[in-house]
């Protein structure tokens, strides 16, 4: 916005004409995120951002959502006959980024300095939240991840892992160091199925499933 200031009137409500739609697709993430928020979230997965294809986890069509959900059903196989997004959010599991908006289109100064800014959000989030894991899954950022811990006064298990992105080797990373701390972390998965099995039959249960 700084450099917005010394332009024309002109050229001002341009630049603020091509920013609304942004604030608009904005509003709408976060409005699906608090949807799959969990009342008490056990596992914080911590992002960059959210891509500037317009994909994102919440919207299940990203390669993080791909990379997780498959994760998830090595560990759970039985989760495959559940909704993943709704299972996640069953299981105290939620994700968070550390920018509000897309980075990865910004020059790598730019990059570092909007992901220094997010600390600040990330912090109170933390605070918040208070889970008892926090799994940053792009290594990039974990300096940042790391700062709000301390801010925050957050203490647990910490776990930073390769984006599971273009390269093969950083997805079969992602998937060897995730797969241990779930099967050894997560619990309630029968219980979990059990309820969304009840609600299909008519008999009651979690309305998460």
């Amino acid at each position: 916005m700084e450099l917005v200031s010394f332009q024309s009137a002109k050229y001002t409500r341009i630049v603020r004409r091509r920013l609304k739609p942004d604030a608009m697709r904005s509003g709408a993430r976060e409005r699906l995120r608090k949807r799959y928020r969990p009342d008490r979230v056990r596992i914080l997965f911590v992002g960059e951002s959210p891509p500037a294809s317009g994909r994102s986890f919440y919207r299940a069509n990203s390669g993080l959502y791909r990379a997780v959900r498959e994760t998830f059903l090595i560990a759970f196989p039985s989760l495959g006959t559940t909704d993943f997004l709704d299972s996640f959010r069953s299981l105290g599991c939620y994700l968070v980024d550390l920018c509000d908006e897309p980075v990865d289109k910004m020059t790598r100064h730019a990059r570092r300095c909007a992901c220094r800014a997010g600390e600040v959000g990330l912090t109170r989030a933390i605070r918040a939240l208070r889970p008892e894991i926090i799994i940053t899954v792009v290594r990039s950022i974990r300096a940042n991840v790391r700062r709000t811990q301390e801010q925050a006064g957050w203490s647990g298990l910490n776990l930073e892992l390769p984006y599971p992105g273009r390269w093969y080797r950083h997805r079969i990373q992602f998937r060897q160091q995730l797969l241990p701390l779930l099967r050894n972390t997560v619990i309630g998965v029968p219980v979990l199925l059990r309820s969304c099995k009840a609600i299909q039959m008519g008999t009651g249960g979690l309305p998460q499933c």
